[in-house]
């Protein structure tokens, strides 16, 4: 936009107004939803403004079908990402479909009843290492921690874990006996 005199600013600037209504119009009939119509108009307009220091000797219906070019540009690479898009939903969704969920018997019943206990700090640190994978020095560093610290806390959970295990099984086999 450098090289357009303040004057062809102007006139650029009226004539991005007055196109904008039939632009929003025209990816209003062809995206759904019609919100995304805003966007893509507003996408339009950007390419456009950097670019139509090219145009201002061109007459005004050269202009216009310049500016309904790049809009077909536009509306052609969201539709490619829309459909990129719910091909990757797509997969994710028969990936989990099909993936096997583990038993939610009472004895996992009875875990999560006794991580969901421990205070946040070690519950989150004993999810990351039992339920995400992580090693104690990855976990330290996903929590912001030193590793000395997490291993700590690691093992006051393990301790806190191990008798509300032990003291659940306990009282199951006391209902099992009766």
């Amino acid at each position: 936009m450098t090289r357009l005199s303040p004057d062809e600013r102007a006139e650029t600037r009226e004539f991005l107004r007055e196109t904008s209504p039939a632009l929003l119009r025209y990816f209003e009939r062809r995206v759904d939803p019609r919100d995304d119509a805003a966007d893509l108009l507003s996408e339009t307009l950007l390419i456009a403004w950097k670019k139509i220091d090219k145009t201002s000797q061109w007459e005004s219906d050269r202009r216009r079908a310049w500016m309904y070019t790049i809009a077909a540009h536009v509306l052609s690479n969201h539709r490619r990402t829309a459909r990129r898009r719910h091909t990757l939903a797509d997969a994710l969704r028969s990936t989990i479909r099909n993936t096997p969920q583990a038993p939610d018997d009472s004895e996992m019943g009875a875990v999560r009843d006794a991580v969901s206990r421990l205070p946040e700090s070690q519950r989150e640190l004993v999810r990351l290492v039992h339920w995400d994978g992580l090693s104690l020095n990855e976990a330290a560093q996903v929590l912001g921690l030193n590793a000395s610290t997490v291993r700590s806390r690691y093992g006051v959970a393990k301790k806190s874990l191990r008798d509300a295990l032990s003291a659940e099984s306990e009282r199951m086999e006391a209902v099992l006996d009766h």
